[in-house]
């Protein structure tokens, strides 16, 4: 079964909250956008990009609550599949109307609920959809933390600054930098528990943030570890919003 989290959120779609739409959009639309963009091999636009993405999404709200989790789909791979769907109805539609004919859209093809590698999910994809719920958890904590808390954390962590260089630039002790740090890594490792939550069907994704590095119930010794992981996703998820910005922009 679906979890609470996981529900409770699905409500808030469903009841057209707008909040939850944006969150939505917010987290998965550049992934979304970025394997559109790799299935089309240039036969499509940015703009037409945009609108699939956007379509991708409005999908997932109106066939979430048919998802049987006995058939075994993740949410990435649910969330993939409904993008190659959309995506299939924008190619035959084009090729409809070059034949001088109207394509009426496909009806969603609940097999795909089934985990199946036709789907087409490979592990960029899932590594991809896998940080966007990490920097979801990182914007949360920036937007509840102490503003002088996290910004410790970000040049410590997020910057790679050593830990005199952060005190020396905020204005407190080296042992005062640590202690914050951790009040912030307790906040990011509640939130990543919480994000993970919201946006997973399986045990199998409940259990992606150990295998990425992030131990969610640690002891000291996994901290620096912990923090090393998190660097690395946040700059690879950078990546990944510059190169989709600068699409747009193109």
């Amino acid at each position: 079964m679906l979890n609470s989290m996981t529900t409770g959120f699905i409500a808030r779609l469903r009841g057209n909250d707008e909040a939850a739409w944006y969150e939505l959009w917010e987290t998965f639309g550049p992934v979304v956008r970025a394997q559109l963009s790799k299935w089309g091999r240039g036969r499509i636009g940015v703009e037409t990009v945009r609108d699939l993405s956007q379509e991708t999404l409005a999908a997932l709200s109106n066939s979430i609550e048919r998802y049987d989790p006995t058939r075994g789909a993740r949410f990435s791979t649910w969330l993939l599949a409904i993008a190659k769907h959309v995506l299939g109805d924008e190619m035959d539609r084009r090729m409809a109307l070059k034949r001088g004919s109207n394509k009426k859209k496909a009806e969603f093809d609940e097999t795909w609920m089934m985990a199946s590698p036709s789907v087409g999910v490979d592990d960029a994809y899932e590594a991809a959809v896998f940080r966007a719920k990490v920097e979801a958890a990182i914007k949360l904590v920036e937007k509840d933390a102490d503003f002088m808390d996290f910004s410790i954390y970000r040049m410590r962590v997020l910057d790679g600054r050593n830990g005199k260089s952060v005190a020396d630039a905020v204005g407190v002790s080296e042992p005062t930098v640590s202690r914050r740090l951790a009040k912030v890594r307790v906040m990011l490792r509640g939130r990543l528990n919480q994000v993970i939550a919201t946006y997973s069907f399986t045990p199998d994704e409940m259990d992606e943030a150990q295998r990425n590095g992030l131990e969610l119930n640690p002891s000291k010794a996994d901290d620096a570890l912990f923090d090393e992981a998190i660097a690395e996703i946040y700059h690879q998820q950078l990546e990944l919003r510059r190169a989709d910005e600068a699409s747009a922009r193109s």
